[in-house]
């Protein structure tokens, strides 16, 4: 009898069926859209939904998967799939993890959403990348995570004894890694959001981090809970970089975790960052949310990974399901992250929800592998993917 496999979900979906039990969620990331739609306040959705510009670069995002194909390999006796990756000293079970979204917090229909995805986390053992912007603080929410190790996400500030204070803590708290994002230290622009003034961060929330900080509060001249408004000044005056190389090995001082880069897209910038010692790359173009008219993420990482040269490269941008996973795979990614799929989930069901939605992802990843001949990760990384006419 062969192992449980990721893709058994379909099996307990349909044999639920005869006994009369729906599906509790959708397991499509298109419908779950529609119902977080329904659920979510009209702000959430905004900020959660919305692109730069005119969205192009988001949509690039998501279709550029389409212009790839994997060539099945038959007769491998793929009978049985090994998806599990080893990523910073951490023995993972799958290539999945959940990509850092600053206002997860707001997701979920109580507003703690970090502790939501940490316990969806525990329940999956897919990996979560906490990100700064918490709607809790993010001792309160790494303890619900389990054993399934996560790492953090920064936006280094510009006081710098505040950025060594949330490394420090976030070391504490038990993060196994640093993420560091280089291509937000201003906001872009979003007329979603700009056309409503929507701006989530500026009323205060998600900013539990910083209002937890003793760093932080040693800047004001009164607590938020006395003056919200001058904790949020101070709050937008500092909160993120314009980093440049030479702070690299300031940043590489504050740690011993694996640092990374995130919003790494030209093969230069990887070797330079090889160069100065960090530890793995982030390809991503932060879903399009930031900066429009670029090109898709998807089709920088041939070149990030073959810059790289065996250094990890985690890859997000545009996906969607499991067959996107396995061509970002495929393109030679070592772990690969969802983001709105798993708000969505998050918003239409909570914890409940993202596990369904995880589980989805990794039972169609399990499957087209089952299903094309590629026994391990490694054989979908060699087959690659051949260009594809729509």
């Amino acid at each position: 009898m062969p192992a449980p496999q990721y893709g058994d979900y379909q099996y307990e979906i349909y044999f639920d069926a005869l006994d009369g039990i729906a599906p509790r969620f959708p397991v499509d990331a298109a419908t779950l859209e529609r119902k977080a739609a329904e659920v979510l306040p009209w702000w959430v959705h905004s900020y959660v939904a919305g692109g730069c510009g005119d969205e192009g670069t988001q949509r690039a995002n998501v279709s550029a998967f389409a212009h790839h194909g994997i060539v099945p390999r038959m007769l491998n006796g793929a009978y049985e799939r090994d998806l599990s990756v080893h990523l910073f000293g951490m023995s993972l079970p799958s290539p999945l993890f959940m990509a850092p979204i600053g206002v997860i917090g707001l997701c979920s229909q109580d507003f703690h959403g970090d502790i939501a995805v940490a316990k969806a986390s525990a329940r999956t053992g897919v990996p979560m990348v906490g990100s700064v912007l918490m709607q809790d603080p993010m001792e309160d929410v790494a303890p619900h995570a389990g054993d399934t190790p996560g790492m953090f996400q920064l936006y280094v500030p510009r006081d710098r004894d505040l950025a060594a204070s949330l490394v420090e803590r976030a070391e504490a708290a038990g993060y196994r890694a640093i993420v560091v994002t280089v291509d937000t230290w201003t906001t872009g622009w979003r007329p979603r959001d700009l056309n409503t003034g929507n701006f989530p961060q500026l009323r205060g929330l998600v900013l539990e981090n910083y209002f937890s900080d003793p760093t932080f509060l040693k800047r004001l001249a009164a607590p938020p809970s006395e003056d919200l408004r001058a904790a949020v000044r101070e709050w937008i005056g500092i909160w993120a970089n314009s980093l440049q190389w030479d702070d690299l090995p300031w940043l590489r001082s504050l740690t011993s975790l694996p640092i990374l880069l995130k919003g790494i897209c030209h093969p230069d910038d990887v070797r330079r960052a090889r160069d100065v010692g960090i530890d793995g790359i982030y390809c991503s173009n932060h879903g399009g949310r930031q900066a429009n008219g670029g090109l898709p993420a998807l089709d920088a990482l041939p070149g990030v990974v073959e810059a790289a040269e065996g250094m990890p490269v985690l890859f997000d941008s545009g996906v969607r399901s499991g067959s996107d996973v396995a061509k970002a795979l495929a393109l030679g990614a070592t772990a690969v992250g969802v983001g709105r799929p798993y708000a969505y989930a998050l918003a239409v069901g909570g914890a409940d929800g993202v596990v369904s939605q995880l589980r989805a992802i990794l039972a169609e990843l399990d499957l087209l592998m089952a299903i094309d001949g590629f026994p391990a990760l490694a054989d979908l990384r060699a087959a690659g993917t051949v260009p594809v006419r729509r």
